[in-house]
């Protein structure tokens, strides 16, 4: 293996093609995947503490902030343009593309996550995150130059494409600067800045927009893009033979273990899917030929990807052995579940401020603080309690349980509801979603060799993310129905129940007429927590991933890791 220390030599066993595929088949014992998990980045504890300690403390905490920063912006890219939106409507004076301004972004940044980690794989971990950090901080000057709204969903989509790796670089950083039993304290400050952004992107957008002018929510990546490249640049040096599969491979040589194939089919097969559900119950019916035949490309795509890659084997996108592993598929399906769950709360709780509350989109964003600081607070928290304790399967487990009592809490809300419930309540679901948002990264790292660990951690971010697109979409269209349903049930005359649809959570109290307030209001209470029954079913369905996931240790020697894995299957 690349990365072999010197004093170390391989067990005696039959010749096979480092790719795995002209050598036919392969039967891979107990003792291979020992010897293969300790030529990975966490094959001797004491190397992994002279690597990071190589970097100085110092140069590790700026590399941290880089990483900080630029995951930070990232995520503040999902929540900024919320309240910019309606500033970008007025000087572009097209309301039809609205729904392309948050789509295109996420469109690009599921598309790519995988593909991200094929990469991370085949060159320099340093120059593909810089990569992605270039293409996210092009998008952001596209958007905030442009002259029309074409111009700002290229944008957009260009940022989308560049977020894609940003993150799971974060993380693959920290995996080769960090000593595996700091990384959870490490990996929890990097996802805490989700929740930061999650408070921070409504507040920012709204003083832009009203202050200066709603170009500089696409501005403001600049200098902490610049701080992060400079900081990376200077300050990040990684052994090329930790960074890349290859020993130092040409482009050529790379494009050339890439998989193209699988690459063609499954970019469309994801847009083919997100289009489906963007469009879904809102622009067409759920019958609509359209949506069908978009279900129907993404089914035939993902298909035809799979084959792919059980073909490919070891240069798939996702090689067939990574994602049968144990700890790999059970964290893809806590993360995805823990992503709908998240996702489904975040969207939807403003909403009910908005439309039960009266509260501006400002105060909304207030009065979710007490579950976006229980997400922050228990991120690090729980990262650090990993570090000290080892195991990091319990902390899922507990996080499932909360998640789902804390959503199930949520649906209890009534227009009645009190300060004390929605803040209780949102600390418990905060606290579980805090509790367990890296730990599938962590678990990542801890069972999977170094030639793995890329695509591994794509695997786990690609499946949060999808989880919550496609997760808010079915949000969408419950809400939807439910709300549209509730009305007619209450047969209000002269009240079209669409027209409450496209009135707005924030102007419900200011155009519906008084005397249909309280229906109105009863009738969003019901359509919200209907999504909140989502949210909760989602969170009690993460228990299945949780409990799945192996009970490996970041302070086992990796040897026991391969072989309680290997037992327990």
């Amino acid at each position: 293996m690349a990365d072999m220390t010197a004093n170390e030599q391989p067990t005696e066993k039959p010749e096979r093609s480092p790719l795995g595929e002209e050598g036919g088949p392969q039967t891979r014992s107990i003792e291979d995947d020992r010897h293969d998990s300790r030529s990975g980045s966490d094959a001797d504890p004491e190397s992994q503490k002279d690597k990071a300690e190589s970097h100085g403390l110092w140069k590790l905490a700026l590399i941290t902030v880089a990483l900080c920063l630029s995951v930070f912006c990232v995520a503040l890219d999902n929540t900024i343009i919320a309240t910019a939106i309606p500033r970008i409507t007025d000087q572009f004076h097209t309301l039809e593309d609205v729904g392309w301004y948050g789509s295109a972004y996420l469109l690009t940044t599921c598309s790519f996550q995988l593909i991200f980690g094929n990469l991370y794989n085949l060159y320099a971990i340093k120059w593909v995150y810089l990569g992605a950090l270039f293409l996210f901080e092009l998008g952001s000057v596209v958007c905030a130059a442009t002259p029309s709204s074409v111009g700002f969903v290229i944008g957009r989509a260009i940022a989308g494409l560049g977020a894609a790796g940003v993150f799971s670089g974060a993380l693959l950083i920290i995996n080769y600067t960090v000593p595996l039993r700091q990384r959870p304290t490490y990996m929890g400050c990097i996802s805490s800045m989700y929740g930061i952004a999650s408070v921070a992107g409504p507040l920012m957008g709204g003083a832009f927009t009203d202050h200066v002018s709603w170009r500089w929510c696409f501005y403001i990546n600049l200098p902490f893009g610049a701080i992060t490249a400079s900081f990376i640049l200077i300050f990040l040096q990684l052994p090329p033979r930790e960074t890349q599969q290859h020993d130092g491979p040409s482009p050529r040589k790379g494009l050339s273990s890439f998989d193209i194939e699988g690459t063609i089919v499954f970019i469309p097969a994801i847009v083919a899917l997100l289009l489906a559900l963007q469009w879904g119950g809102t622009k067409y019916p759920w019958s609509h030929g359209c949506i069908i035949a978009l279900f129907v490309v993404f089914g035939v795509l993902i298909a035809a990807f799979i084959g792919i890659q059980v073909w490919k084997k070891e240069r798939a996108t996702v090689p067939p052995r990574v994602f049968v592993e144990r700890t790999v598929w059970s964290s893809a399906v806590y993360s995805a579940c823990l992503g709908a769950s998240f996702y489904i709360v975040v969207y939807y709780l403003p909403i009910w401020f908005q439309a039960i509350q009266n509260s501006s989109a400002v105060q909304s964003g207030i009065k979710n603080l007490p579950m976006i600081l229980s997400v922050v607070v228990l991120s690090i928290a729980s990262g650090a309690a990993v570090s000290l304790l080892g195991h990091y399967a319990p902390f899922m487990i507990v996080s499932s349980v909360l998640m789902a009592v804390g959503a199930g809490m949520l649906s209890t809300f009534n227009v009645n509801t009190g300060p004390a419930a929605w803040i209780g309540y949102q600390i418990l679901f905060g606290v579980g979603v805090g509790m367990g948002t890296q730990q599938a990264m962590v678990a990542i790292q801890v069972s999977l060799g170094a030639q793995d660990v890329a695509i591994g951690t794509a695997i786990i971010i690609f499946s949060q993310t999808l989880g919550g697109a496609v997760f808010m979409g079915v949000g969408q269209n419950v809400f939807q129905n439910k709300l549209v349903g509730m009305i007619a049930d209450e047969h209000i005359a002269n009240l079209d129940p669409a027209s409450v649809v496209s009135v707005g959570a924030t102007q419900v109290k200011n155009l519906i007429p008084e005397k249909f307030l309280p229906a109105v209001l009863g009738a969003y209470n019901g359509a919200v927590i209907n999504t909140f029954y989502v949210a909760a079913a989602m969170g009690a369905f993460s228990l299945v991933g949780a409990i799945a996931v192996p009970w490996n240790s970041v302070k086992a020697k990796p040897e026991k890791q391969v072989v309680t894995e290997k037992e327990e299957a």
